[in-house]
């Protein structure tokens, strides 16, 4: 895997304690008022983890004892790019056929439990914050290998092939493992865990982790062509989407369509600490195929 490159964290911050938020699922008492933070507009989504209960989980054919979430999916007019699932599966679950789309690429991020992922017959055992990326084509299988639940993200982009540029390699790798990067003037407050490099053009999409210490923030409202899907992993935070501000905590996800004004303050006592997609490093399109002007 390539390793990015910039100067890293003080070690204060890079050796703060990780924790990675699992929904429990279940339903809420009938004696709760149904007044969640949820909300839908043309700009972004907040859908917060008071909402995902059982009732809101979905089945995929060719798994077996698993559930997921469906956090994000392409939207026409929205954000387009890119799919969301919050994966749980029982002990012994998984899948020998996890995806029926020959051409999409996956990230596959554990928050709870022992995932047994198979890459081209290697076999790789991922914990909390193990971290994986199968290009299109990959023949992969997933089992949990545990007594207890495991839960993962997997994202899911369309691979858009450019010529005379091959597609990126499968690996495997963790949190733990990757030296975040701090952002330039911060002070070390910014910074990012960066699972890809970003000069490198094989990859069309990157799945990174955001860390804001304490009072860290982003100090200008960041506006600009990337669709973005954000679930907190650990901490709190007050997050600028478009015109509102939202108190968000781990567990809470955040879609964001493309030229979405954001900014945020981490607000809490911990590290405020976000997965985050975006897409990247390829034209945009101009319209229908065929589609002609005069």
């Amino acid at each position: 895997m390539p390793k990015p490159s910039g100067s890293s964290l003080p070690p204060d911050h890079a050796n703060a304690p990780r924790r990675y938020y699992a929904p429990t699922g279940g339903l809420l008492p009938q004696s709760r008022q149904p007044d969640d933070k949820a909300i839908f507009t043309t700009a972004y989504a907040v859908i917060p983890k008071s909402v995902m209960s059982d009732i809101v989980t979905s089945f995929l054919p060719h798994w077996q004892q698993t559930r997921l979430w469906v956090l994000a999916r392409p939207l026409s007019g929205f954000a387009e790019t890119f799919s969301h699932y919050l994966v749980e599966t029982a002990p012994t679950g998984g899948s020998n056929a996890p995806d029926d789309d020959g051409s999409a690429q996956s990230v596959l991020f554990v928050v709870a439990g022992h995932l047994r992922l198979t890459l081209d017959g290697a076999t790789f055992d991922l914990e909390a914050g193990g971290y994986a990326y199968m290009p299109p084509g990959t023949d992969w299988q997933t089992e949990n290998i545990g007594d207890e639940r495991v839960l993962f993200h997997w994202i899911r982009k369309r691979y858009q092939a450019v010529a005379g540029i091959d597609a990126p390699p499968a690996f495997v790798t963790s949190d733990a493992a990757i030296t975040p990067i701090e952002m330039p003037d911060c002070d070390g407050v910014w910074a990012t865990t960066r699972f890809v490099d970003p000069a490198d053009l094989r990859h069309d999409m990157h799945v990174n982790i955001v860390t804001f210490q304490p009072g860290g923030r982003i100090p200008f409202a960041e506006t600009h062509v990337m669709e973005h899907g954000l679930y907190v992993l650990q901490g709190q935070g007050r997050y600028r989407l478009n015109d509102d501000w939202v108190d968000v905590e781990a567990g809470d996800y955040m879609w964001l369509r493309a030229f979405c004004p954001q900014a945020c303050i981490a607000t809490g006592d911990e590290p405020f600490r976000y997965l985050l997609y975006k897409d990247v490093n390829r034209h945009m399109p101009l319209g229908a195929a065929g589609l002609t002007h005069g």
